[in-house]
């Protein structure tokens, strides 16, 4: 028989795309995060293309894996996307260690984020 299928966790003019292994600080990407939010989709694009912020890249590959999501498995019109959410969390952080003099270490903490992007097909007024 089998599990019944999940309840879709966003509206039915939304597609959703999460990047969950983001190397970078959940701060750092939030500022990218920041610049794309309400904006279309394809100006949200052209603004990360155009960004100098080194998780911009990272962002671009999500916000690009939404659009894809809307278009190929929701059915929504590319042209009319906008941003309507840009969520940023921490994940896992990696634990390094640094020797220093007199036979003692440090810790380095390498974090990673996730970014959840939803992306709405906006009503035509």
């Amino acid at each position: 028989m089998g599990k019944a299928k999940a309840p879709r966790r966003v509206g039915d003019n939304e597609a959703l795309a999460v990047g969950t292994t983001i190397r970078g600080s959940a701060q750092k990407l939030n500022l990218v995060a920041a610049l794309i939010r309400g904006k279309k989709a394809e100006e949200a694009l052209n603004i990360l293309a155009f960004s100098k912020r080194a998780m911009a890249r990272d962002a671009s590959k999500v916000l690009a894996s939404a659009i894809a999501n809307a278009e190929n498995n929701h059915n929504l019109d590319v042209d009319a996307l906008i941003v309507a959410e840009a969520s940023v969390g921490k994940s896992v952080t990696m634990k390094r260690f640094h020797t220093r003099g007199r036979g003692k270490s440090t810790r380095i903490l390498k974090p990673f984020s996730r970014l959840r992007i939803v992306v709405r097909e906006a009503e035509e007024a």
